[in-house]
């Protein structure tokens, strides 16, 4: 059965910086909320970034975590946003880490692969920890992921690279596949480290298919220690419209790249569990993701169809309930995530969302015209947002 956690982790809430929950909780982020799907609009005279705007009595400004995203020269494209950041060479990756499996769910043995990088004794339960999760068909080694862990390495914190089930090679550790509905997994690796090394606070950050996760095991878990915070890059937090916007024409390539590896996935697990899984013959053509979630994985995870999977194991049910600060990056031009206008209300009146929507960025691309490395704008902008709403330093 999918699974939806309720509960709280038996440790104490540590407090929040007062002055950083302050700056936090009196910034709106006023986004424009009649604004058609995907249609874009620029800096205001006030200097704004796309998407701050003003609202009518509000009179807080950008803070000062947050930059304006400028596309970089020639790539203000939604699909080359999305692309070319899977090219671009980036400082090499030396980050010495632990791999480990912790155990997501009891009922069946499924374990999860974490790759963890921990900072010395006696400092390490007091320092703020990261726990970051990928995207669909993604992994602990995803670019995004390296990046992102880097960053929040240097700045001081632990760092938790968790693969959801399967992912990253680890199709033996579950006899399960996986979903966007598996947010106790994410609380399961939580409690693992909490408890094993007393963590005092940890934040969450998950991109696309893991952002909606991470957002709904906040909402879930509402105001549970030691989490604090949580981010999330160009989150799929309404599933239903898109899995239906990735089978538009323009968005096939990203579809059929995505299929491709599910499928491939789930013929590897047909193979070592073949008591479970049924051939591809029994199950017939899958040729769109909606099609591969009605007939996989509706199937093997007790949901009556797609539609039913894709209400269950969406964010937008509960992101009115997030109590801790959170943040929500996304692109208007994204080219398949879409957001629906009741979830866009309860993302505006929920005071612990900071809601950033830019014009351009593409998907989880986000690759600006600062130089050297800061053209990764997602991946600074979380970090510099996870470190000011915990009390630590941030820099550029």
């Amino acid at each position: 059965m999918a699974q939806d956690v309720e509960g709280s982790i038996p440790s104490n809430r540590p407090k929040f910086a007062r002055a950083a929950r302050a700056n936090l909780l009196d910034y709106r982020a006023s986004v424009i909320p009649n604004i058609k799907e995907n249609t874009g609009f620029d800096n205001d005279s006030s200097g704004a970034p796309a998407g701050l705007r003003e609202a009518p009595g509000d009179r807080s400004l950008p803070p000062g975590w947050l930059s304006a995203f400028e596309p970089r020269r020639g790539l203000a494209n939604a699909h080359l946003q999305t692309i070319v950041g899977n090219f671009l060479p980036r400082p090499a990756f030396r980050l010495a880490s632990q791999a480990e499996t912790v155990e997501v769910d009891p009922a069946d043995g499924s374990r999860v692969l974490c790759h963890c990088h921990w900072q010395a004794e006696p400092e390490r339960a007091k320092r703020l920890t990261v726990v970051l999760v990928h995207g669909l068909e993604g992994s602990s080694e995803s670019r995004y992921i390296r990046g992102i862990a880097a960053r929040a390495w240097k700045a001081g914190c632990n760092v938790v690279r968790m693969n959801m089930r399967t992912c990253g090679g680890t199709e033996t550790l579950t006899p399960t596949l996986y979903h966007s509905g598996l947010s106790g997994d994410v609380g399961a690796v939580v409690r693992h480290y909490a408890e094993r090394f007393g963590l005092e606070r940890v934040a969450l950050a998950g991109y696309s298919m893991g952002g909606n996760m991470v957002l709904k095991l906040a909402g879930e878990w509402g105001i549970s220690a030691p989490l604090v915070a949580v981010a999330a890059v160009c989150p799929a937090i309404d599933l239903a419209p898109g899995a239906d916007a990735l089978h538009e024409p323009l968005n096939r390539g990203y579809e059929g790249k995505f299929l491709r590896g599910l499928m491939a996935r789930y013929t590897r697990k047909a193979k070592l569990f073949p008591g479970i899984y049924a051939t591809g013959k029994a199950i017939g053509p899958v040729r769109s993701i909606r099609q591969f979630d009605d007939k996989i994985v509706a199937r093997y995870w007790d949901f009556r169809n797609a539609d039913d999977y894709y209400h269950r194991a969406a964010s937008a049910r509960v992101v009115d309930k997030i109590a801790v600060p959170a943040l929500i990056l996304r692109a208007q031009d994204d080219p398949f995530i879409r957001l629906l206008p009741e979830t866009r209300a309860k993302l505006l009146a929920n005071p612990c969302v900071t809601f950033v929507e830019t014009r351009h960025g593409g998907h989880c691309g986000y690759l600006s015209r600062d130089p050297g490395d800061e053209i990764h704008w997602a991946e600074a902008t979380v970090m510099r947002f996870l470190l000011m709403v915990t009390g630590e330093a941030y820099g550029s």
